[in-house]
């Protein structure tokens, strides 16, 4: 059985819209997807139980903070991350590169690997390609993300090439490592990154250069959607994307609205993740299908309608605006999980629909419809 199957195309239009099927060693996934952010082996204020209420396959888990705590080993020994967070279906890891780059204020790049501080006690850790795969596979992720140099939005042309040069044969050794896990009974996938910033031709090379490599069934697009207008993310996404191969899935790291992940698909991506939806629940921010609300506003304190009466989730169902309003004010653990579920709910009913659309060749005409309703930062 092959790893990723596309089951329907755009037939009706311009797009590379595609809907397909990930064989993944707990179960297959359906794409495009949308994967909630579970850091710690657990998405924030929402159980496992509801992950599967509402329909999620597929959620990612984070190689940095895990590594740190409570450390690869002890995962190992409880049977893998699927033993120990109770999680029966797939895990997707990233390799911790963001997070070193991002969370550690003192590091060091070498071509041998990376040495960085612990933002939890400031002791010194080292990551390498090798290492990296070692710990996703006691982690036994279904998919794992190589280890990258991630640069800002804002990196000049020199450091942007130097870190794809690492990047690129990073990826070399990454994959060696990963043959022997493979070769030892290891079932998970090796994803690698496409990085090059926003050059067009450091674009080019990496994702050519990815998809040189066969055997690696998988292509993650990383260093988008880090603070670029909307309109550089569209180009470059696309520019990206015209030299990677239709037969492998395509992965945006980082992606979680809307309309961004309605641009990717149109674009022929398969995958996102991010921590958005859930963070903004937590902060009193909903999805809805006029937009963004926002529940701490006064005009909501007596307001006793539906939080979005076109969404059939249980909070919508069961829950007044006034309520939820009342809930975040008071600073109820309550309301930060009936957010997280109806955002949760939102995006994943979202994918479903987007994935019917494509089945009935009617995509662009959906992508309209819904962002007419939703807009483009509406605040309500």
């Amino acid at each position: 059985m092959a790893f990723f199957e596309i089951t329907s195309s755009a037939s009706v239009s311009n797009g590379k819209e595609r809907c397909g099927v990930l064989n993944l060693p707990h179960g297959t996934v359906k794409t495009p997807v949308f994967m909630p952010v579970g850091t710690n082996a657990t998405v924030k204020a929402i159980s496992k139980d509801d992950l599967v209420e509402i329909g999620f396959d597929l959620i990612l888990a984070n190689t940095y903070h895990l590594f740190l705590r409570p450390g690869p080993d002890l995962i190992e020994s409880a049977g893998g991350l699927h033993g120990f967070s109770g999680w029966r279906r797939n895990f997707l890891t990233d390799s911790g590169g963001f997070q070193v780059f991002s969370l550690s204020k003192i590091r060091k790049i070498s071509e041998e690997g990376v040495t960085f501080s612990s933002h939890i006690d400031g002791s010194k850790k080292f990551f390498t390609p090798e290492n990296v795969v070692d710990i996703q596979t006691q982690y036994n992720s279904d998919i794992q993300m190589q280890l990258d140099v991630c640069t800002g939005w804002d990196a000049g042309r020199e450091e942007s090439e130097k870190a794809l040069e690492i990047t690129s044969r990073w990826l070399e050794r990454a994959r060696s490592e990963w043959i022997k896990k493979r070769d030892s009974g290891y079932k998970g996938i090796l994803f690698p990154i496409v990085q090059g910033n926003f050059f067009e031709d450091l674009r080019k090379r990496s994702a050519e250069f990815v998809s040189s490599f066969e055997d690696l069934q998988g292509i993650a697009i990383g260093g988008l959607s880090v603070g670029e207008p909307p309109e550089q993310f569209a180009h470059f996404l696309q520019h990206t994307v015209r030299f990677l191969p239709q037969s492998k899935p395509k992965y945006v790291m980082g992606i979680g609205t809307p309309e961004y992940i309605l641009e990717a698909v149109a674009d022929g991506v398969d995958m996102f993740d991010c921590v958005l939806p859930t963070r903004n629940a937590r902060n009193g921010s909903y999805f809805t299908h006029e937009g963004m609300l926002s529940i701490k506003q006064e005009r909501y304190a007596r307001d006793f309608s539906p939080l979005d009466d076109k969404c059939k989730c249980k909070v919508c169902r069961n829950y007044s605006r006034s309520y939820l309003r009342h809930l975040f004010k008071t600073k109820e653990i309550l309301g930060s999980m009936l957010a997280t579920y109806h955002n949760l709910y939102f995006l994943n009913n979202m994918m479903n629909e987007i994935r019917d659309a494509i089945n009935e060749n009617r995509f662009d005409r959906y992508r309209k419809d819904f962002l007419a309703g939703f807009g483009s930062g509406n605040v309500l």
